[in-house]
This record gives C-alpha cells, structure tokens and sequence, in this order.
C-alpha cells in the first residue's frame, strides 16, 4: 500500500493491497459460500473514499469505501455489508444494470476499463467495464436500487451470515450507524443513502429478519485477527499519521497488540522516521517470520526510503512464502528496477511479468513494467502496456495511440501484437 493510497492503484482511487485483499476475502469466504458464490471468483474492492458507501457493477466484485470499513465496529458489521451485496448478486439484481450501463452514453466517463481488457482478464459480464471513484449523478442511475431489491436483498444477506454462522443482528446495527441519511440534504447523505433505500420501514424489516434468522453466533478468531489487521493498516494508512501515533502513546504493556505495532511502523513510516518504522516491522517479522505481508511492508518502508537493494531482499522473502501473489510480485519487481542494475532489470521484467499474468490490472505495475521493457530494448512492449495502463484509467484517446504505436513496432501476428489489435478493436 503507497502512499497516498489512490496512487497505489488507478486515477479513480483503488486501494490495491495484498495484506489488505487477503484479510477481506478471510471474511468474506464464508458470506459468499453461504450466497452460492465462488469466494475466487468474486473480489472485494475498497475505493480510497472516507464517505460511506458500497455498491456492486457485475458480478464478479463488490466495491466498498475504505470510510465504511473503519468505521464499523466488529467484523460481523462488515461482514453484513458484504452479505447485503452478495445478496444483490446472487439474487440477479446487476442484469439491468448491466445492461444499462452497456448503453449508457456516460459510461466512458465512468473511468471504465476496456472492454476487451476486462474480458482478457476473466470478466466477460463486466465487458462495458469496471467503474471505481466517487459516485456522480449519472453513476447513481445505474447504482441505485429499488426499495423492494434492498428489502430482498436484507433478507437473503441476514439468511446468508445466519447460515455463515455470523450473528445477523450485525446488520441492524449497520443500518443504525446510517440512520438519519435520508433526512440530510443530498449534499451532506453520504452514497450509500443515495443507492440504498434506508427508510425506517426498511430498518424494521432489518430487525424482524435478524430475529427470524438470528442466533448468539460468535465471532471466530479468525474474522476477528483479520478485521483487526485491515482496518488498522487502513486507518494507519489514511488517518493522520501525527495523531495516530499521539493515540498509540497511550498504549502500554499488554495493551501493545499486534495492530498497535503495525499502525506504529506505518505512522513511523509516514513521518519518514525509518528507523522506527523498521524498528517496529521487524519486531512484527519476529513474532511471525512466515508472515509474507509484513516482509513486504517492510519492504515497502525499505523502498520508499530509498534503499531498493535492502527492499529487494525484503520483497524477494515475501514472494517466496507467497509465489504467486500479483501485488507482491509487483512490489519486487519495483525493487528490482530501482535497483537498476543489468541483472536486476532481467529479473525485474521476468518477475513483472509474472505479476501481469496473475493480475493484468495494475496501472503502477504496467507502468513499471513499460519502464523495464523500454530500458531493455523493447519499445513495442513498452507502449503496449503503456496503452493497457491509460485504458485502466478510461482515458480511450491515449490508450489507442500508444495501441497503435505498439501495433507498429510488434512483429504482425505476435501476441503482443494481437493484443493490440484486440485494444483498438474495442476503441473503435
């Protein structure tokens, strides 16, 4: 995770973290087994947005604001969010949606991905692309449901978490920490009350399902350590890194948890106070030396404070307890070429990609990636994912020059090559 967080990902404030994905797919697994839906096959996405709000495009992710996820209580709060959305994607709600946004004269103004991209990637149905920012007026047309879709999908989400084992009451709570949305001016509502219906009707239906469905369901350790971690590394990340660590003085003895420890390393971080910031990651390192997350924050602390060749070893563990985690990759690979010596630009292009076969959709990566091919005496590379990053960010006009520029140096017939036709195809 970079700083500031929306640079970690695209113009349209993705969060990409590996630590961070993993700890929401631990909490989402059981949800979306419960909805009879491929925990792999659908994917949390968090928005760099302090306003509250989570929303669904296809069916294939679940969109939430980092704001939502810092401000829930326990991970059965953020666990009901993730039912509600599930439930709209198990009980068919997107197919309208989808197709409206397919005709949509707006949708380029979204920040969509390329069609064809999208569907290379795995995400045939989401092939008029992924939106990601703040929610416009014209994006709230087609985010926005029924009254009677929030009522079925309240119902299925409470029947999802019941059979997940997780305490539905969670999501009348979540619906209390909203009340009174709907009676400010559209300007102070936060998204949520503007793309789901929070009438006080709805809240007694919340109410009467987790009664119906309810039951005294602990949280399991598990939700719990992984909640704890993404929202404190969200927090650290996002919050003031002064009063952060004016919070963390008051901490003391067995009060020094594991979180407390990682807020420090990345306030410490942020206040570019390595040492500190080091001091605090290895004492993380040491208590769980298999952890790959904390090998790579360390990494990442190493790296932004300029010592890539310190930050390649620290990746380099990381990527080899996690082989075949993208975002990790991604990291290495961007040690590797700050090292920028003969023999680690080889292995940066080799280790790049192997990130872009596991995750074509990382605008920092691609970016990474063109920098290595172009000192490597590849242009036509260089420009192809150079024209795949500005299609991640909807800019359409410079994704199809750098397509056709890469058209012209690919050797006709290559797979580079095809592949930039497949860009222009879908530019035209």
């Amino acid at each position: 995770m970079t700083l500031p967080l929306a640079q970690s990902a695209t113009a349209q404030n993705l969060i990409r973290d590996a630590e961070l994905e993993h700890s929401l797919t631990e909490l989402a697994r059981p949800i979306l087994n419960a909805a009879g839906l491929s925990p792999s096959r659908v994917k949390i996405i968090v928005l760099s947005d302090r306003s509250l709000n989570a929303f669904i495009i296809d069916t294939r992710h679940i969109f939430i604001h980092s704001g939502l996820i810092t401000r829930m209580e326990d991970p059965s709060m953020l666990q009901a969010v993730i039912a509600h959305e599930a439930a709209h994607i198990a009980n068919g709600h997107i197919s309208r949606r989808l197709a409206n946004m397919r005709s949509s004269r707006t949708a380029a103004g979204f920040g969509l991905l390329l069609s064809a991209f999208v569907a290379a990637a795995g995400s045939p149905e989401a092939a008029s692309g992924i939106a990601a920012g703040s929610v416009g007026t014209s994006q709230r047309v087609l985010f926005a449901h029924t009254r009677g879709e929030e009522s079925s999908a309240d119902q299925s989400g409470a029947r999802f978490m019941a059979n997940a084992g997780v305490n539905p009451e969670a999501m009348v709570r979540v619906l209390d920490l909203l009340h009174g949305q709907e009676v400010l001016s559209v300007g102070r509502q936060d998204p949520y009350a503007r793309t789901h219906p929070l009438s006080s009707e709805r809240r007694r239906q919340v109410r009467g399902y987790a009664a119906a469905f309810g039951g005294n369901s602990d949280i399991t350790p598990t939700a719990q350590y992984w909640f704890d971690r993404a929202r404190a590394k969200l927090s650290a990340f996002t919050g003031n890194s002064r009063e952060t660590l004016r919070r963390l003085r008051r901490t003391r003895g067995n009060d020094v948890t594991e979180t407390v420890i990682l807020q420090r390393a990345i306030a410490f971080h942020r206040q570019a106070n390595t040492r500190k910031a080091l001091e605090n990651v290895n004492a993380l390192i040491n208590a769980r030396p298999n952890d790959p997350y904390y090998h790579e924050l360390k990494g990442q602390i190493l790296l932004e404070s300029r010592e890539a060749t310190r930050a390649v070893q620290s990746y380099r563990r990381a990527a080899q307890i996690l082989p075949d985690q993208p975002l990790i990759l991604a990291g290495y690979g961007r040690a590797l070429l700050a090292a920028d010596t003969q023999s680690s630009l080889r292995e940066a292009k080799r280790v790049l990609e192997r990130s872009y076969s596991h995750d074509p959709r990382q605008p920092r990566m691609l970016r990474d990636l063109a920098v290595v091919y172009s000192k490597t005496g590849n242009p036509g590379m260089a420009s192809l994912v150079t024209a795949e990053r500005y299609a991640l960010a909807g800019n359409t006009g410079n994704a199809e020059i750098h397509a056709r520029r890469a058209a012209d140096q690919l050797p006709r017939g290559s797979q580079g090559w095809n592949r930039a036709q497949d860009m222009l195809r879908s530019a035209n």
